[in-house]
């Protein structure tokens, strides 16, 4: 019987294909966190002033910083990624309480639950062959 979805996990059961399909899903979900980062840290007083207006003291800024760019470029690299993707999946769900609860917001409250969502299936299952993770277990 033609079963589309046996056919696929054929195909990305493969070695090679695994080992690229795991890296572009890390970098795909490292590069919102990646960018958001940096832009906090190059607009600093404007997302501190942000943060304040939206009831969060501006002295987590740093805080938010370190786990954005650097949970993202752990992701990127495949460095501690079960960790990491555990951390960024609680602070996905955390802001879109804080910062999207409202109406006008619903679309980034539902971002930030599927993004969470990808890390923590990203935690249970590891970084996979092309990562620092794997290099530093062998």
């Amino acid at each position: 019987m033609f079963n589309p979805n046996q056919i696929l996990k054929n195909i990305v059961e493969k070695n090679q294909i695994h080992m690229f399909v795991n890296f572009i899903a890390r970098a795909l979900l490292a590069y919102i966190f990646i960018v958001a980062g940096w832009g906090k840290l190059t607009a600093y007083s404007a997302t501190a002033g942000y943060m304040e207006s939206m009831g969060v003291s501006g002295a987590l800024l740093p805080l938010t910083i370190l786990v954005e760019l650097g949970g993202g470029l752990a992701l990127l690299l495949g460095f501690q990624t079960r960790f990491a993707a555990l951390g960024l999946g609680f602070f996905s769900l955390i802001t879109a309480f804080i910062f999207h609860s409202t109406d006008a917001d619903t679309i980034n409250f539902m971002k930030n639950f599927a993004i969470a969502g990808g890390l923590f299936i990203l935690m249970l299952q590891g970084a996979g062959k092309f990562s620092l993770d794997d290099l530093i277990e062998k």
